[in-house]
């Protein structure tokens, strides 16, 4: 199927079919889980848990300007081609313009299952996929009209992919992502999985909130959109992935963990990994950093605005994003941007694991497919507040 094709196939706005028309992936899924068909709901917003945030991690509050933080990358400062007009670009990568960031660290792999389980051994932390959805949260950012869904339902859990017997139609995402009850990053398939043997694998079912909580303990905080994107390019101008012009694949050579073979149902795994990678198993980009593409989604601080590059004008520096998110396709629904694409990407339905490529979530979200990365500034400035 060719990437035109594909794109009828779905709306814009989704990656991977975890996003809905009008509905956050895992509010939906819940009420999937009811049975209660062609409800268009918003997604549920969760606090970010129980934290003591007494001390910070004794590496980063340590860190000094100049003197690199332990697993971090120094990522200079510099002016770059933010978005692209390349035929493989959604609407929201739409239109390339300039951007100059400042310098800054940024952790060069994604937050590991054992850099988590230390936030949470230290601070008591209970992530969202660990609490049960908050019913009046729910109802407050659902369309009008919308029934309560029952008490027996509102438990914690999250979503988790499973491949289908054959081909489905790639528009109905509900084939491929379950709601799983009991699902979270100690369980990512849920009750009786584990990640035992997988320490070094990137943490999952991760929501924003809990990526903001672990940055803030670690002394750290998200990327902006913008820094994320000029980290992933590793001083590459304009080229359309972050280890240049080479599809990947090509002479057999895979250089990021994507899907290989037909989506949703067979992946032939030829980069040797069907689902998460260890950190680190393919090579890193011209800035010394690893997994910029593929493996698992990566949060960052921005609110979504799928029409925001339109609204850009002259040289943006160090945009921190809009005020408020805005994506006509989610109406009732706050979106976060996340980037980087993840081992579900596909070229036949989406391309999303190159530096341009943008998608909005919900917040409160976590997915097999999700996890993050930290920065932190070269001073003890803090950053940019909405600039666009």
């Amino acid at each position: 199927m060719s990437q035109k094709r594909a794109r009828k196939a779905v709306d814009s706005a989704s990656r991977e079919g975890a996003a809905t028309v009008a509905a956050g992936p895992r509010k939906k899924a819940v009420w999937n889980a009811l049975g209660v068909a062609g409800l268009a709901v918003a997604a549920f917003a969760l606090t970010f848990g129980i934290t003591k945030f007494g001390k910070k991690a004794p590496a980063a509050a340590s860190a000094r300007a100049g003197q690199a933080p332990p697993g971090m990358r120094l990522v200079p400062g510099g002016e770059f081609v933010m978005g692209t007009d390349a035929e493989s670009a959604w609407p929201d990568e739409r239109p390339p313009h300039r951007v100059r960031v400042d310098g800054f660290w940024i952790d060069e792999h994604e937050v590991t299952v054992a850099e988590f389980r230390r936030f949470v051994e230290a601070t008591g932390y209970v992530t969202t996929a660990e609490r049960a959805p908050d019913l009046k949260e729910i109802m407050a950012q659902s369309p009008p009209g919308t029934p309560e869904p029952p008490p027996e339902v509102l438990v914690p859990g999250s979503l988790v992919f499973h491949p289908t017997e054959g081909p489905v139609p790639l528009s109905d995402y509900s084939q491929w992502w379950r709601w799983t009850p009991g699902a979270n990053w100690r369980h990512p398939n849920g009750p009786g999985s584990s990640t035992d043997g997988k320490e070094n694998h990137p943490v999952v079912h991760v929501s924003w909130y809990d990526a903001q909580a672990y940055a803030q303990w670690a002394g750290k905080r998200l990327p902006t959109e913008a820094e994320w994107e000029f980290a992933a390019r590793g001083g590459l101008e304009s080229k359309p992935y972050a280890w240049g012009e080479t599809p990947p694949g090509a002479g057999g050579k895979w250089q990021a963990n994507i899907w290989q073979g037909q989506f949703p149902y067979q992946n032939n795994a030829s980069d040797g990994f069907p689902t998460t990678a260890p950190v680190g198993s393919f090579a890193p980009n011209g800035y010394g950093l690893y997994d910029m593409a593929g493996n698992v989604w990566e949060w960052c601080a921005d609110w979504y605005e799928r029409g925001l590059y339109a609204r850009r004008d002259g040289l943006c520096v160090n945009p921190a994003g809009p005020a408020k998110s805005d994506d006509p396709n989610q109406p009732y629904t706050p979106e976060r941007v996340q980037r980087g694409g993840s081992f579900l990407c596909n070229d036949d339905y989406c391309s999303r694991y190159r530096p341009s490529a943008r998608h909005g979530c919900s917040p409160d979200t976590g997915m097999s497919h999700v996890g993050f990365r930290c920065v932190k500034s070269l001073s003890d400035s803090k950053p940019a507040q909405a600039t666009d």
